[in-house]
C-alpha cells in the first residue's frame, strides 16, 4: 500500500518549511510586542497572569523547536532509508506541536486585546476558550483533509443523527453555554461588576469573579462563592451597580429631639460628610426630614458613592463622622423613650 494514500507527505513537508516557521515566530513576537507596548499600565496581578501565559507558550515553542530541528536534519539525510521511514512520524509530531503553539499564540493575542479593553478588571475566559476551541477544530479539520487525505464532507453529513443525540444529551450544558455567550454579547456585565440578580422571591448580590462555560461565579459580601447557571442569569432581572456614570444612592437615618434647630442639624449632617473622600461631591448630599414622632424627628442623610462593594465600610465612616460632628455642635441623638403607665389595682369587696 502506498503511504501517500493515507498521508500526503508532500503537503506535510511543505507545512514544515522555513516560511511557516518564521510566520509562527512572527506571531509570537507580535504577542510579546503587544504586551510591552499596550499593557504596561495593568495591575501586578494582570502582569503575573500574562507572564504565566508567555512562559507556557515558550515551553511549547521549545518542544516544537526540538521537533522542527530534528525534522530538518532528518529531511536533509536522504541516503539513510531507516531515517526516511521515521521521517513522517517526526513530521506529524512537529506539526502537532506547531499547531499547539499557533493556537496558544492566537489565544494570547485575543486575551491581551480583551485586557486592553478592561484595564481595571479581568476578562471572561468563556470568550477566549470558545475562540481557542473553534480555532483548534478548524485546524484539525484542515489538517485531516489536506495532510491525511480525510474526506470531511461525508463525516459531517453522516454525523447529523449523532449531533442530534449529543445535543439532546447536552441540552442543559449547551443552554448555559449559549446563555453565557448571549450575556457577553449584550455586555450586561463584566468581571468585577457588582450585580443584584432577582428571580421571583430570590435575590442574590455579589461581585462577578468568573464567567465559565456553564455558570457565572459571584463573590458575596462575606467572600462566599455564589455559582449561578448562565441560563438562570439570562432569565433573571439583573441590576448592575458598577457603571461609573450612574452614582449609587445610599441613605442613613438619624433621630434628634424636637427642640433641636432643624437647619443647624441639616447643616451639621452635610458638613460631617466632607471628611469622607469616598462620597461624591456631585450629586450633592441632601438631608430630609422623613418622620416626626412624639419623641424625635428623623433626619434622612442621602449621599452618593461610586463603589457598590464599599457601601458598608462607607456607611460606618458616615455614622462615626456624624456622631462626632453632632457632639461638637452639642447636638445629641434623641434617646428612645418607653412610657409606662401604672394602674392601681382595684379591689372588689364582697357584699
Amino acid at each position: 500500500m502506498n503511504g501517500d494514500k493515507i498521508l500526503n507527505t508532500k503537503h506535510l513537508y511543505e507545512l514544515l518549511d522555513v516560511e511557516p516557521f518564521f510566520i509562527l515566530c512572527s506571531l509570537m513576537l507580535l504577542a510579546w510586542v503587544f504586551y510591552k507596548v499596550f499593557l504596561q499600565a495593568v495591575s501586578d496581578e494582570r502582569h503575573r497572569n500574562l507572564k504565566g501565559h508567555f512562559k507556557n507558550l515558550m515551553r511549547h515553542f521549545l518542544v516544537f523547536l526540538v521537533w522542527f530541528s530534528t525534522f530538518t536534519m532528518m529531511h536533509q539525510v536522504v541516503e539513510n532509508s531507516t531515517l526516511q521511514r521515521a521521517l513522517p512520524y517526526v513530521a506529524i509530531a512537529c506539526l502537532f506541536w506547531g499547531m499547539t503553539v499557533f493556537v496558544k499564540a492566537c489565544r494570547l493575542i485575543i486575551l491581551q486585546y480583551l485586557f486592553l479593553g478592561s484595564m481595571k478588571h479581568g476578562v471572561p475566559l468563556l470568550v477566549v476558550n470558545i475562540f481557542s476551541l473553534v480555532l483548534s477544530l478548524m485546524l484539525a479539520l484542515w489538517v485531516a483533509a489536506s495532510v491525511f487525505n480525510f474526506e470531511v464532507a461525508p463525516l459531517l453529513a453522516t454525523s447529523a443523527a449523532f449531533s442530534v443525540i449529543l445535543g439532546l444529551a447536552l441540552q442543559d450544558t449547551l443552554g448555559n453555554l449559549f446563555a453565557g455567550i448571549s450575556l457577553q454579547v449584550d455586555k450586561a456585565f463584566d468581571i468585577g461588576d457588582w450585580l443584584e440578580v432577582t428571580s421571583g422571591a430570590l435575590k442574590t448580590t455579589g461581585q462577578v469573579k468568573e464567567i465559565t462555560w456553564r455558570a457565572t461565579v459571584l463573590a458575596g459580601w462575606t467572600e462566599e462563592l455564589i455559582i449561578l447557571p448562565n441560563r438562570f442569569l439570562a432569565n433573571s432581572q439583573i441590576a448592575n451597580f458598577s457603571g461609573t456614570d450612574q452614582p449609587i444612592i445610599r441613605s442613613q437615618n438619624f433621630r434628634l429631639a424636637h427642640h433641636e434647630d432643624s437647619q443647624l442639624v441639616k447643616q451639621v449632617l452635610i458638613e460631617s460628610l466632607s471628611e469622607i473622600k469616598s462620597i461624591r461631591s456631585w450629586p450633592e448630599p441632601v438631608v430630609l426630614m422623613s418622620e416626626i414622632t412624639e419623641s424625635w424627628v428623623t433626619y434622612r442623610l442621602i449621599y452618593f458613592i461610586e463603589n457598590f462593594g464599599s457601601q458598608f465600610s462607607i456607611g460606618d465612616q458616615v455614622v462615626e463622622s456624624v456622631l462626632r460632628y453632632l457632639r461638637a455642635n452639642k447636638l445629641n441623638p434623641a434617646p428612645a423613650k418607653l412610657a409606662v403607665e401604672h394602674s392601681p389595682r382595684v379591689q372588689h369587696s364582697e357584699s
